[in-house]
């Protein structure tokens, strides 16, 4: 039996299992606020929870932002299952979307907020994690694909 979008579900997995595991290690090995310099002033390990989504932007909205994550997580499962054959780029991208919405959101319904840990200090950037991490890679990589398509006249 062949899967339709094969690499969409496997990136999927890949991201969802990869941000999950980071996230329970960080939670079981950090405190709240602890942090864990790699290279100091420039790349450490923080553990904050975040009520917001990236960059703390709706700081407080979990309740629709849960919601957010599972319709986006929904329509992005349609789209492979019923849709077309994508390409790869596009499945890529959407499957890393899909882990990184499911990641996510997984944490705002269990938890009520998204654990982050990511903290590279050195550009001031919020502290972030792989979901959405992977999140930006997938947009990126749907970029590439749209780049990929010829102009319809």
């Amino acid at each position: 039996m062949r899967i339709k979008n094969r690499f969409f579900w496997i990136a999927a997995l890949i991201a969802f299992v990869l941000d999950q595991l980071t996230k329970y290690w960080v939670v079981k090995t950090f405190s709240p606020g602890q942090t864990l310099p790699l290279l100091s002033g420039i790349f450490h390990f923080t553990y904050v929870t975040n009520t917001g989504a990236a960059f703390s932007l709706l700081s407080g909205k979990v309740e629709w932002l849960r919601w957010l994550s599972l319709g986006v997580s929904l329509v992005l499962i349609t789209i492979a299952l019923f849709g077309p054959l994508l390409s790869f780029w596009e499945q890529l991208g959407y499957g890393l979307i899909l882990g990184g919405a499911m990641g996510n959101g997984i944490d705002r319904f269990i938890l009520g907020y998204v654990v982050d840990f990511l903290d590279f200090r050195l550009i001031n950037f919020a502290v972030f994690n792989l979901a959405d991490s992977f999140i930006s890679i997938g947009i990126v990589c749907l970029l590439i694909a749209s780049w990929q398509k010829t102009p319809s006249n």
